[in-house]
């Protein structure tokens, strides 16, 4: 994008429709109009935030930087006033040389779960040897 249009909220209310669908995310202005239906989570997401600034349902996602780059395209100008909290932080942290960068995420397994496989297996198990027991100890009375 070149130079930035600068939007005060009120200019962004009014494209709020599928045909002109205008929304705000961390001060920048986006025409997300020809993404709606290419949005994964559908366009009904999106229709909701249109007009409005949308940066509390977009960070609260969790979106990934991917997100982040596609966002650019639909970039018409920014918002009047926004200082980005974030931005600043990095900056702060950069300086004092704290650097953290995800690159994806983890998902750990509670500790206790590689203990509760043994269980998993002993259990049915128990069960089975039982029940062949009870089986074949009644069939052997009968003998």
């Amino acid at each position: 994008m070149g130079a930035s249009r600068v939007f005060q909220l009120f200019q962004v209310a009014p494209h709020n429709t599928k045909r002109d669908a205008w929304l705000v995310i961390n001060g920048r202005v986006l025409d997300v109009t020809r993404f709606l239906e290419d949005h994964p989570g559908g366009s009904e997401v999106l229709m909701e935030s249109v007009g409005k600034d949308a940066t509390a349902g977009f960070d609260a996602v969790g979106h990934s930087k991917a997100a982040a780059e596609i966002m650019a395209k639909y970039q018409v100008g920014v918002l009047q006033g926004f200082e980005d909290k974030h931005s600043a932080l990095d900056a702060k942290e950069k300086s004092e040389g704290k650097v953290y960068e995800m690159t994806g995420r983890v998902i750990k397994e509670a500790p206790g779960r590689k203990r509760l496989w043994l269980i998993d297996l002993f259990v049915p198990s128990a069960v089975a040897v039982l029940a062949f027991w009870y089986r074949c100890s009644g069939s052997l009375a009968e003998v």
